[in-house]
């Protein structure tokens, strides 16, 4: 039997009590959610379900998930089901990889007014992209966007970025024919920046002016026009980073890509090391020294209070696409920029690992040929009574 390994609900578990009393009073609805669910999940509080092969004799039972989705353990099976969608629409070029970047000043105002100001920050980015890629004087073409919203830096701490991964090229304004970038080169970095930090700058103050901002706590000196256009003027004459990788790979790299990014939540259960006297251990890498890994601790109760500071509002859509790829006419889009570039719809199947494969066709571990099905659930702490189903009960804790 292996040993347990440390996650995340090892540590709510340990110190939930400690954490509602100190920052009980602080918690949203959806963060007080967050904070059951990761504790509960693949637990007999919610309920287990008995497998069994169609092939063979094989059965398993196994807690249910949590699918909360900022849960660390549940992210594996629904990256892989929404990365076997995405292979539809990869094109066989290369593909750039740009991080917008929110300077440090904006971090609590966005804090504070999460839906509004990572809509915006969503809109700012592709905007950008678009209307460069766009202009005949870098590329004269109408591209498409894959943007994915992370809240964190690796020491957890609240750092708002948008990850976008853009085909290296687009279709003609006219729809006449595909134009593809320079060889190892997307588009320039500092117009990219510059126009950035204009559109974002420009949404706040539009914001500002319709009341749509909230002020409180610490916020509220940021709350007359004074001091919020010093803000902003302050923000407007420093340089905003933006990073653009030089275009990559094609289709199965983009997955692998994809896979890293988008259903990532605040800290893997990997990255932890120990929980001991109160104390969280865990890797980080260090960016401002070269990406150098090291090691962190933090009190229990203060790790608990920076992962919470990536909890999304309800409903907020973290991956979203536009231009090409965006849903109302990504099917057309796609079509036509594969006609350009003349080659057929890829098989998406084939761009996974085997490993995804197995995990989404839930391969029976033991023939190798038949699929696990659910046959019955539970709603008690007890499993099924069955002498074949314990005989091979795993209860899935990975």
């Amino acid at each position: 039997m292996t040993a347990h390994r440390l996650e995340v609900a090892d540590v709510f578990h340990a110190h939930e009590n400690e954490f509602l009393q100190r920052w009980g009073h602080a918690l949203s609805d959806q963060q007080r959610k967050v904070l059951r669910d990761i504790g509960l999940c693949r637990t007999a509080a919610l309920g287990s379900h008995l497998e069994r092969c169609d092939r063979c004799s094989y059965e398993t039972v196994a807690y249910d998930s949590c699918r909360n989705r900022h849960c660390p353990k549940c992210q594996s099976s629904a990256r892989d089901r929404w990365l076997m969608k995405q292979a539809r629409s990869l094109l066989p070029v290369p593909y750039a990889h740009v991080v917008f970047t929110v300077p440090e000043q904006l971090a609590p105002l966005a804090l504070r007014n999460q839906r509004l100001f990572y809509s915006l920050l969503f809109r700012a980015a592709s905007e950008t992209l678009m209307e460069i890629a766009a202009d005949p004087r870098y590329l004269g073409a109408r591209i498409g966007v894959l943007a994915v919203l992370h809240t964190w830096s690796q020491n957890l701490s609240h750092h708002p970025h948008l990850h976008c991964l853009v085909p290296a090229g687009g279709l003609a304004l006219d729809n006449s024919r595909w134009i593809a970038t320079r060889r190892g080169f997307f588009l320039p970095v500092r117009v990219l920046s510059r126009m950035f930090r204009g559109k974002l700058l420009a949404f706040l103050k539009q914001s500002y002016q319709r009341s749509e901002l909230c002020f409180a706590g610490k916020l509220a000196e940021l709350s007359t026009p004074r001091a919020f256009h010093s803000l902003l003027g302050t923000l407007r004459r420093r340089e905003w980073v933006v990073y653009s990788k030089p275009p990559f790979g094609g289709p199965e790299h983009v997955l692998k890509y994809l896979a890293r990014y988008t259903h990532r939540v605040a800290i893997s259960n990997g990255r932890l090391l120990s929980l001991d006297n109160g104390q969280v251990r865990f890797r980080w890498r260090d960016s401002r020294h070269n990406n150098r890994s090291s090691v962190m601790k933090f009190d229990a109760v203060e790790f608990i209070r920076r992962f919470l500071l990536h909890v999304l509002p309800s409903g907020f859509v973290k991956i979203r696409h536009f231009g090409l790829l965006a849903n109302r006419n990504r099917r057309q889009a796609l079509a036509l920029c594969r006609l350009h570039l003349n080659v057929n719809t890829s098989d998406n199947k084939a761009l996974l690992t085997e490993q995804q494969k197995s995990a989404l066709s839930r391969s029976c571990p033991q023939c190798k040929r038949g699929t696990l099905h659910v046959v019955a659930r539970y709603s008690t702490v007890d499993p099924p009574s069955s002498n074949s189903a314990l005989d091979h009960a795993t209860f899935d804790s990975s």
